[in-house]
């Protein structure tokens, strides 16, 4: 995006355009169009171009990245996250639930397991809570994957933000006491307490690409739907519809991303390419993030999930603490959009 490029270092402009960015790859996807006959100026060819060139770029980084992040994930096994939480009391617990859920996996729906082992095993409702917000919505591949995308400021800005809603969420549930709202089973299941075993290091290689094997396969059809979506977005819907519902003129554009975004279920990898789209088109940029925010945080899948360990009470006020606080950080980068672009 050119209003980033020349704010940039030269040197930082190179990282995050082509390391990142990967823009060679672009232009070399559109030489080769060309060469089989596309025009890519039309908006089939440059549909079919976003779609290849998106695909590819976030598949090599998705691959890397959860090679690297399973690799750190493999020292953080349950047991091992279970003892370090024991040991945190007050908002510092609910700060290191956050920051540990940053390492796990990278859908709502793969979290709410840990959740519920976490919740069995007595740790603090408030500091599981943190946990399960901070998984989905914040982890080490989507600070990248946003750098490459929106740059440094805006990824950095995301996460801690991110991070900051997940440490109110829990901290708000723990003071309102609603343990009684836990499900019976989970507060009365035995918690099993076993001893993580010292792997070597080609042992994590290989647990690091098995994850990144059984991750990307599970990803996949929501990177393709994705970014299908973005290409439809970024060739076809005129600009002047997507500034109108979701530009600076609707004052409502935050609430309603939030909204359309509750149903659908995808991890922020799927989420990106839509994002990409949408802010070329116009978009506000903490529009364009409560929406990654809500279909990362808030899918019905996970909900559902979530209801089966939660009574409907704890169930509502979760949602409602993270929909509030999605929206509260849309509108607030919206305010300073002008600063972090």
């Amino acid at each position: 995006m050119p209003q980033i490029e020349r704010r940039l270092p030269p040197m930082w402009s190179f990282i995050q355009n082509q390391l990142l960015g990967m823009k060679w790859l672009n232009e070399l996807i559109g030489k080769l169009l060309r060469v089989c006959g596309f025009d890519i100026l039309t908006r089939t060819g440059g549909s079919v171009q976003f779609f290849l060139y998106d695909v590819l770029k976030i598949t090599a980084l998705l691959c890397f990245l959860i090679l690297l992040i399973s690799y750190i994930q493999s020292y953080f096994p349950p047991e091992r996250n279970k003892k370090i939480l024991g040991r945190f009391r007050g908002i510092g617990a609910n700060c290191i639930a956050a920051l540990l859920g940053t390492v796990t996996p990278f859908c709502s729906c793969s979290s709410i397991p840990l959740f519920i082992g976490f919740t069995s095993a007595g740790l603090p409702l408030g500091v599981t809570f943190s946990f399960l917000i901070s998984s989905p919505m914040v982890d080490l591949g989507s600070l990248i994957l946003l750098m490459s995308i929106f740059g440094a400021k805006v990824a950095i800005v995301y996460v801690l933000l991110g991070l900051v809603t997940a440490v109110i969420g829990g901290t708000l549930i723990e003071k309102l006491h609603m343990e009684q709202y836990v499900e019976d089973f989970i507060k009365s299941a035995s918690a099993v307490d076993i001893d993580s075993p010292t792997l070597t290091r080609k042992e994590r290689l290989i647990y690091a690409k098995d994850q990144m094997l059984f991750t990307f396969n599970k990803v996949l059809p929501y990177i393709l739907i994705g970014v299908g979506i973005g290409a439809i977005i970024h060739n076809w819907i005129p600009e002047s519809w997507i500034q109108m519902v979701l530009g600076s003129n609707n004052p409502f554009g935050v609430v309603l991303a939030t909204f359309v975004g509750v149903p659908m279920y995808a991890d922020i990898f799927g989420t990106i390419p839509v994002a990409e789209a949408l802010l070329e088109k116009g978009a506000q940029l903490g529009t364009i993030l409560s929406f990654m925010m809500a279909v990362t945080t808030l899918s019905l899948p996970s909900i559902i999930m979530l209801r089966k360990a939660v009574k409907p009470k704890l169930l509502g006020l979760f949602i409602g603490i993270c929909t509030i606080g999605i929206v509260f950080v849309g509108y607030l980068i919206n305010a300073f959009q002008f600063v972090l672009i």
